[in-house]
């Protein structure tokens, strides 16, 4: 990777995480703003990484159970854009792993608010079945205990 672009891949990345900062701090409109702005920048070509991030986030902003859901079909997408001998040599292979738990329980909770535990379930086991490439750190331990809270609200249903 060239010095120009590792300058440009950090500034995506900062851009992402000020609008994920408006998001967190209750700003929704005008995070999904940045993040829509950004995702027209970084384009159907652009790293998958930070289309995979960049969706996974601006689904956190919807506030229509459908529209989340596209986006985090999105992510999944983006994730799953590379081949698997492209997803080997990429600089972002490894981030792009740990983020497949996350997007499939993010799905999973998806179809649970749109009341379809059948492809909720689907989902979750995804989740649970990749959450063995998450460290044993607070991310990988929230995940998986966020696994663990949605089979419960699954077995309710």
């Amino acid at each position: 990777m060239t010095e120009q672009q590792q300058t440009s891949d950090d500034g995506v990345m900062t851009r992402i995480g000020q609008a994920m900062m408006l998001l967190h701090g209750g700003d929704r409109e005008e995070a999904r703003n940045r993040f829509g702005v950004l995702w027209q920048q970084i384009g159907p070509d652009g790293d998958p990484l930070h289309r995979c991030t960049l969706a996974h986030y601006m689904a956190d902003a919807q506030d229509d159970p459908d529209t989340e859901l596209a986006w985090d079909l999105r992510a999944l997408s983006a994730a799953e854009g590379l081949a698997e001998e492209r997803l080997a040599a990429h600089a972002s292979a490894v981030a792009l792993r740990a983020l497949y738990p996350s997007l499939h329980l993010n799905l999973a909770a998806d179809y649970v608010k749109l009341q379809q535990p059948d492809a909720a379930r689907i989902h979750l086991d995804r989740a649970r079945a990749a959450s063995d490439t998450l460290d044993d750190d607070s991310y990988g331990n929230g995940v998986r205990a966020a696994i663990e809270r949605l089979e419960l609200r699954l077995r309710a249903m």
